[in-house]
């Protein structure tokens, strides 16, 4: 791991994602980002497990962001950029955002009752400057048990709108958390990022993680 004292402390955050429960998490830990959407075709990726599938997306969202704020001038001051994305994975197959009240419907037939896998990749990087980035990749699982939802349930809960636009088609922060009934591993994960994997990749960076509180 670097030296934290040879390593500039950057003050600025940026999130490469546009989800809210991304965002407010981190706000909730005291960490005010700067967000910046990645622009990333996802279909256009491909594997078969989710572990694999939610790295490479984080990835390639964190690159596209870095290449935005270098197209920008962005990357002139110090900074770390945070991009995540998120998979559930049920008996073998792996589940983005439903996208559609059926499509939700369809997805929590096969959920409910069962356990799934919640993959968030993760891709952290520190800009020391345009020539000096230092990045890193990891993945953070989760294990989820689903309540056994009946019928009128499943179309209670598609019919908000909620399930069709989060991955996995499920939160546990929202609408659908009492349909989920145990957490095995870190519950922020499942929100879609998880912050003691995150500090840990900062660690080894050499950056302090209480260096980008923001409690102003």
């Amino acid at each position: 791991m670097p030296n934290a004292t040879s390593v500039p402390q950057p003050r600025r955050v940026v999130l490469g994602s546009s989800s809210p429960a991304r965002l407010m998490t981190l706000q909730q830990a005291g960490i005010e980002p700067d967000v910046v959407a990645p622009d990333v075709d996802e279909s256009q990726v491909q594997r078969s497990a989710g572990g694999e599938l939610t790295s490479e997306l984080a990835r390639l969202k964190g690159e596209a962001v870095l290449a935005k704020l270098g197209a920008s001038g962005g990357l002139d001051e110090p900074l770390v950029l945070l991009a995540c994305d998120s998979m559930l994975e049920i008996e073998g197959r792996v589940y983005g955002k439903p996208g559609t009240q059926e499509a939700a419907i369809v997805r929590w037939y096969r959920m409910r009752a069962r356990q799934g896998l919640f993959f968030t990749g993760h891709f952290v990087a520190l800009v020391a400057g345009p020539e000096d980035i230092r990045s890193q990749v990891r993945v953070a699982e989760t294990g989820v048990t689903f309540a056994d939802l009946t019928d009128a349930e499943i179309a209670a809960y598609a019919a908000t709108g909620e399930p069709q636009k989060v991955a996995g088609g499920f939160t546990i922060d929202g609408i659908g958390g009492p349909f989920v009934t145990s957490i095995t591993g870190d519950p922020h994960n499942v929100v879609g990022i998880s912050l003691p994997l995150v500090r840990q990749m900062l660690l080894d960076l050499g950056v302090q993680w209480q260096s980008l509180w923001d409690l102003g």
